[in-house]
């Protein structure tokens, strides 16, 4: 008998590797249609009697502005060109950061965490949306497949164009579409920055409409933009090493 469950086992086991390692390398080269979060959020408002909103176009990164790309890193993950998908010093500085938040004893203790864009990247296109360890170990899971079959690039493709940028909007070009009139490529550093500023939550701030908190956000993110030269060069990495 566990003969039998271990046989099992192992071949769910390499049905789940192959599969899965399989999609990893698809979508290297093919765009992701949808993500589950897309699904969970039409359901949402199909629930609440509302009107389902699904405003999605992929562009390729050179569509992208580079402004964009800068934007995202400076604000999100600033060693994202040096990490291999997990960035442990961010992660120590977050643990020591919530800790002493706590310590505070605050009604609602401001926490930070510690995704890195990989993380985010295989979140959004992969997984489901939950807070629990399994969620979690398979977003580690999918980050290390990303980081070993996919470049920089790629990665930073795919993560801006599936991110969820408004209530029904994913990705850069629809969010350039609806909150400048503009296309992904033509975004400025300003824009870029506003977009950026609204990703903590960007279902409830409005990169066309900011409030005075994002636009102090966005003057960070700026001011950061400038100190890395106002350009994202993936040949950093290499000239670092």
């Amino acid at each position: 008998m566990w003969k039998k469950i271990r046989k099992f086992l192992i071949r769910v086991a390499l049905i789940f590797f192959v599969v899965t390692i399989g999609v990893v390398i698809i979508f290297r080269f093919v765009p992701l249609p949808f993500t589950i979060l897309m699904l969970q959020r039409c359901v949402e408002q199909k629930i609440d009697g509302k009107e389902i909103r699904l405003k999605k176009d992929w562009v390729p990164l050179s569509d992208i502005s580079n402004h964009l790309q800068l934007a995202v890193v400076t604000s999100e993950d600033q060693n994202f060109l040096f990490h291999h998908g997990i960035d442990f010093l961010a992660i120590e500085k977050a643990m020591k950061y919530n800790e002493n938040q706590l310590k505070r004893k605050r009604k609602h203790p401001r926490t930070h965490g510690a995704s890195t864009i990989s993380q985010q990247c295989a979140k959004n296109a992969f997984l489901f949306p939950a807070r629990n360890f399994i969620r979690k170990g398979l977003e580690v899971y999918f980050t290390i497949l990303i980081e070993i079959f996919w470049s920089k690039q790629h990665i930073m493709e795919v993560y801006l164009n599936v991110i969820e940028m408004g209530d029904g909007i994913y990705g850069a070009e629809a969010a350039a579409k609806n909150y400048f009139h503009t296309s992904a490529k033509a975004l400025s550093a300003g824009q870029s920055a506003l977009i950026a500023a609204c990703l903590p939550n960007p279902r409830k701030f409005n990169a066309g409409l900011p409030s005075g908190y994002v636009l102090k956000r966005q003057a960070a993110i700026l001011n950061q933009m400038n100190l890395w030269g106002g350009k994202l060069d993936y040949g950093m990495k290499d000239d670092d090493e």
